[in-house]
């Protein structure tokens, strides 16, 4: 029997009211540094990331969302022992704030710097356990410095190119996109949805093709299977054979093209050029010229996708000029075609119309020659169609010394042929193009580059950067850079000569800046270099980074690359940027489109805030279903979470005493109640860790509603009751550290909840006195068994096999086997007719 000490009566309990509490915690977490990491812990460190955001105004329910779960990782690992650091910033460049100049007659730069204040405030309404003492804005000429340094890193080490090429261009943002930037089957434009339209313009580009292979390697970091997969189709990589074939023209070069599949050469019976080929002028004969000039336009002003699209109609033209076949010495003629793109390949294909379907399609139409080379080894082909469902004993046909001889086998031997006679190689080549890099647009990095009439293209020295955007320009829409009319700032040196120079116009993409502003959080005050190394080797890399997935193949492939090229230029020691990625879901609006101002649909949190407290939406966001998945917003489960933390201030406020003995009945339920919360902490501290926060919160609604049937049980004095309710106040601190910061304080203890170790469960508490075996026979449910968890399989066995309803099945026989899964069930399996 457990003989109770009767507590001093406490105070008369208050009413749950956030707001009488939270910002009061909030200031003193933030005066007594309790978020921030220390360069100089000894302890293991804890590098947490979470995306930073644009900072357009005002926070959504989506950034809360986005945030809540990561913050809730690098509380955990704080309680750990762990030093976390959990930084935030603000990618501040970009067209928003150059849109909002023109729009409201404000500068970009003081937009931008009111509404980092405001999201700022708004960060620290949500109790994120953010590190503010690290914090860039990469806006900040401090900041985009060493951006442009890394520009010119790449430049000397050629890594950063100008090359005129086709681009795509906003007519609305009126600035030209990378082409992970133009979206959907209409190509919009991913920022304002524009229809995007094709300009022939010189730009900077980086050599990200250089890391294409690397890129594809994720063997050394935990990435989400859908990211690696939408990176490796991106890249897209494909082996074959390059086949060069000579022109009947004096002094061209002969057309390359690329093909996965060189054993059908002997099937190529003409050639087909993107219409933006640069060979379609050259080769174009003079009777042939209006016909082809009048099909490239109409070409150049169709979107990809209505080119790729399988289902229209070919269309062509020839081009009155002859290429010869390198393996038949075959003359076969070259026309164009929308249906072949510049950016795919060499921009040229051999056409082989018996083995593709859309070469098939366009010979049957302009009645060009179509001869099958590949067959099955039955010789039987399709009826009035191209043969493309390859077989494994498919052999060549029509293909001269190599007739009869295996598919597989002739990809290599032809190949080999060809590169025997200076026409052809073994290849490799990728969908993946270089990063344009380059905006025609104020408010952005500017490239540090001057243009010389004497040395051309000239680097800015290290030590005159940064180049500092010049205050006062001109912000009307003209298609170009409003830094092009701005004469005082254009005005410049040759570093080389000394002589008359003009600075380059365009600025730098922002996802330059969002590629390695997590190496800046490292050191971010340190004016003399971009990281201090000490510190990189330190933190670095990222050990959890998380982000929405649509920028999967821009941003989240863009890092890793900037990781790379710094690594091989000797700037780092490690090849990937974060050794774990996790995805957030989105949250849409209430009519299931993503949240934006334009559509309406933006929930504010502050409001929710105010009525009823941080603590509630940030559980609430974490209830609403995996983290992972988002969903449309819906608020009427609010109340709900509002009233569960009711219960839990409730049944944490100190009691005004207790009963003085419990007796058995009451000891069974110390045991139990010790047993939930043991089981809780395994449970709780498991999903947090696997981002399962829904499931999280349950379980400790869970060990709320058991906490106050003890105490409604008179177990309220107890040390079971006091353990439970401690327990559950750590676990909640990371989830809601607001109200798990009061009750802490309230109930006596010291400073701060955050602070205190994270709680380990006891096995032997956790186990339950006796578990309830499920048992069946020949796999449908029969009977249960209840038996305690240590109980040998053998007398499991026994007991099973003595039930009434088992026995009425074996009839009196031995059963052919009785399987068991320890704790789970028992199978027996009766005999074998």
């Amino acid at each position: 029997m457990t003989t109770q000490t009767p507590k001093p009566a406490a105070r008369r309990r208050e009413r749950f009211d956030p707001a009488s509490y939270e910002a009061k915690w909030r200031e003193r977490w933030e005066a007594d540094g309790l978020n921030t990491a220390r360069d100089d812990d000894p302890r293991p460190k804890k590098y947490v990331l979470t995306m930073y955001p644009y900072p357009s105004g005002d926070l959504h329910i989506g950034h809360w969302y986005a945030a809540t779960g990561p913050d809730i990782v690098a509380r955990l690992h704080r309680m750990r022992g762990e030093n976390v650091m959990f930084p935030m910033g603000f990618d501040s460049f970009g067209l928003p704030a150059e849109n909002a100049a023109i729009d409201r007659n404000i500068h970009p730069a003081r937009w931008t710097e009111a509404n980092i204040e405001r999201m700022r405030s708004q960060f620290r309404s949500m109790g994120a356990g953010f590190d503010w003492s690290r914090e860039v804005v990469t806006s900040d000429p401090a900041y985009y410095r060493w951006t442009q340094w890394i520009f010119s890193e790449f430049f000397r080490a050629g890594l950063a190119y100008r090359a005129k090429a086709p681009v795509d261009w906003c007519p609305k943002d009126q600035v030209v996109l990378a082409r992970e930037q133009v979206v959907g089957p209409e190509r919009r434009c991913w920022r304002c949805g524009t229809p995007v339209e094709k300009r022939d313009l010189e730009q900077w580009w980086f050599r990200i093709t250089n890391y294409s292979d690397e890129l594809l390697d994720f063997s050394a970091i935990d990435y989400p299977d859908p990211i690696r997969l939408m990176q490796t189709n991106w890249i897209g990589r494909s082996q074959g054979a390059e086949i060069d074939f000579p022109v009947e023209a004096d002094d061209v070069e002969p057309i390359r093209v690329f093909t996965t599949r060189p054993d059908t050469v002997f099937g190529a019976t003409f050639m087909v050029l993107a219409p933006e080929h640069p060979l379609v002028a050259t080769l174009t004969t003079e009777d042939r010229r209006t016909d082809v000039d009048a099909y490239v336009a109409n070409a150049r002003r169709e979107t990809e996708i209505e080119r790729m699209n399988t289902e229209r109609e070919k269309t062509g033209a020839f081009i009155g000029a002859y290429a010869i076949n390198p393996m038949t010495n075959e003359r076969i003629p070259i026309w164009i075609a929308d249906y072949v793109l510049p950016g795919y390949g060499t921009g040229a294909i051999m056409a082989v119309p018996a083995h593709d379907e859309r070469d098939f399609e366009f010979a049957r139409k302009f009645d060009l020659p179509i001869r099958y080379v590949v067959a099955p080894d039955s010789g039987e082909l399709p009826a009035g169609e191209a043969f493309v469902a390859h077989t494994e004993d498919e052999v060549l046909v029509e293909s001269g010394e190599f007739t009869g001889m295996p598919a597989a086998e002739a990809i290599t031997a032809i190949t080999k042929q060809l590169e025997s006679s200076g026409l052809g190689r073994a290849a490799v080549t990728y969908r993946q193009r270089d990063w344009l890099v380059s905006r025609q647009r104020y408010w952005g990095a500017p490239i540090p580059i001057v243009y010389c009439d004497e040395h051309g293209a000239v680097l800015v020295p290290d030590d005159q950067l940064p180049v500092v955007l010049p205050e006062d320009v001109d912000f009307a829409k003209t298609g170009v850079s409003p830094l092009q009319s701005h004469a005082e700032w254009l005005a410049t040196t040759c570093p080389q000569c000394g002589g008359p120079a003009r600075r380059e116009t365009d600025t730098l993409d922002t996802f330059i800046d969002s590629s390695w502003y997590f190496l800046r959080y490292c050191s971010p005050h340190d004016a003399e270099r971009a990281w201090e190394p000490e510190q990189l080797a330190a933190w670095m890399p990222i050990d959890l980074y998380t982000g929405g997935a649509e920028h999967g193949v821009m941003h989240l492939l863009y890092f890793r690359f900037f990781i790379k090229a710094l690594r091989d230029l000797g700037h780092l020691s490690f090849d990937e940027p974060t050794l774990k990625l996790r995805n957030q879901g989105q949250i849409l609006g209430a009519d299931h489109n993503r949240m934006s101002k334009s559509r309406g649909n933006v929930q504010a949190p502050d409001e929710l805030v105010a009525r009823y407290g941080s603590d509630t939406v940030r559980a609430f966001l974490m209830f609403i279903g995996p983290w992972d998945q988002g969903g449309p917003w819906n608020p009427s489960g609010m109340e709900g979470i509002y009233r569960w933390l009711g219960r839990v201030w409730g049944a944490a406020l100190p009691s005004n005493g207790a009963v003085a003995s419990i007796g058995a009945e009451g000891e069974e339920l110390e045991r139990a109640l010790r047993r939930v919360t043991h089981t809780t902490i395994a449970a709780v501290t498991e999903d947090y860790e696997d981002f399962h926060f829904n499931t999280a919160t349950a379980k400790l609604m869970e060990l709320t509603n058991a906490t106050i049937r003890a105490r409604e049980a008179g177990l309220a004095g107890g040390e079971a009751y006091a353990g439970a309710v401690e327990t559950l106040l750590l676990l909640l601190a990371p989830l809601t550290p607001h109200v798990a910061e009061e009750l802490w304080e309230r109930r006596g203890h010291t400073y701060s909840v955050h602070q205190q170790a994270w709680p380990v469960a006891d096995p032997a508490l956790a186990a339950a006195d006796t578990i309830e075996l499920p048992v069946q026979v020949d796999g449908k449910l029969r009977d249960r068994l209840v038996v305690t968890p240590d109980t040998p399989a053998e007398e499991i066995e026994r007991m099973a096999l003595a039930s009434v309803h088992v026995q009425r099945y074996l009839r009196g026989s031995t059963p052919h086997r009785v399987i068991q899964i320890p704790g789970r069930l028992v199978n027996v399996v009766t005999p074998r007719d």
